[in-house]
């Protein structure tokens, strides 16, 4: 069932939400919207009340016009949905915003499963690889169409893959991505709303992994950067009893390449709490 979630600056969001039973919301990356999770959604919607919705500036939800906080988004969210206590599952930055909101609103979150996220606060090491400065440079000269393509290249197909390779139903992920991705980049959304994000965390989530007291699921794609697999390692260390899986043939975005496989790994999870 669509709904339409109307925040207090008059900005839309699309969500959808189906099930019954305890809530589970899944939060997006953010060079995609809610429809990444469209495949695993829909194999928890017989045990679960499940949730999706478009983050401000993609998808089907209103532009981003300035910066956002995005755990005060998910909040708004959440309690649009009635959704009570319950399992956040985020990917990328969408597992960073979950972590954050759940160490500012810990009797709200039952669990958490992070997808190649990133703690806030977390700092890279080393030289960003030349496919990203490539791609910021293509948003300063006006040129989203390339940009998009490599943003697809980076977070999809991550580094060395040649698309070529991919499978058939991996290549059809990567056409659903792709379309996905060119609504926030035409948008400029992540420049605009989340470079510079309104009120983070603070202190950072990276200084407060110890605090987290939900079981707590980490997910990496072998496939993906390297400073990302360091990240999920970082979560994986210091949230206590963190459970940690690596999944040997995905890059950034294992709920698109091996949506059954992720789905076992997450029901396997959420069974064993």
């Amino acid at each position: 069932m669509e709904k339409i979630i109307r925040l207090q600056d008059g900005a839309r969001l699309r969500a959808e939400i189906e099930g019954k039973g305890e809530a589970i919301l899944f939060v997006h990356a953010d060079f995609l919207d809610g429809g990444m999770w469209r495949r695993v959604m829909g194999k928890f919607a017989g045990n679960y009340r499940v949730a999706r919705f478009d983050k401000q500036g993609y998808g089907a939800s209103s532009p981003a016009l300035g910066p956002i906080c995005r755990r005060r988004e998910l909040a708004a969210v959440i309690a649009a949905l009635d959704l009570g206590p319950l399992h956040l599952v985020g990917c990328s930055n969408g597992g960073q915003s979950s972590l954050d909101f759940a160490l500012e609103s810990p009797g709200l979150v039952r669990s958490l499963s992070l997808v190649n996220s990133s703690p806030s606060g977390f700092v890279l090491e080393g030289a960003p690889p030349p496919e990203i400065l490539e791609m910021i440079a293509a948003f300063e000269r006006g040129d989203f169409k390339r940009a998009s393509e490599l943003q697809v290249q980076i977070w999809f197909d991550g580094p060395g893959r040649d698309p070529a390779t991919l499978d058939p139903h991996r290549l059809a992920a990567r056409a659903e991505a792709a379309a996905m991705n060119r609504i926030c980049v035409d948008r400029n959304t992540f420049f605009i709303a989340d470079s510079s994000p309104l009120d983070p965390l603070d202190p950072p989530a990276i200084k407060r992994l110890a605090e987290v007291r939900v079981p707590t699921l980490v997910v990496s794609g072998v496939l993906d950067y390297g400073e990302n697999c360091r990240a999920s390692r970082i979560l994986s260390n210091g949230i206590p009893g963190a459970r940690f899986v690596e999944m040997e043939n995905c890059a950034h975005v294992p709920p698109m390449e091996e949506p059954e496989l992720f789905a076992g790994i997450l029901e396997e999870f959420l069974n064993s709490r």
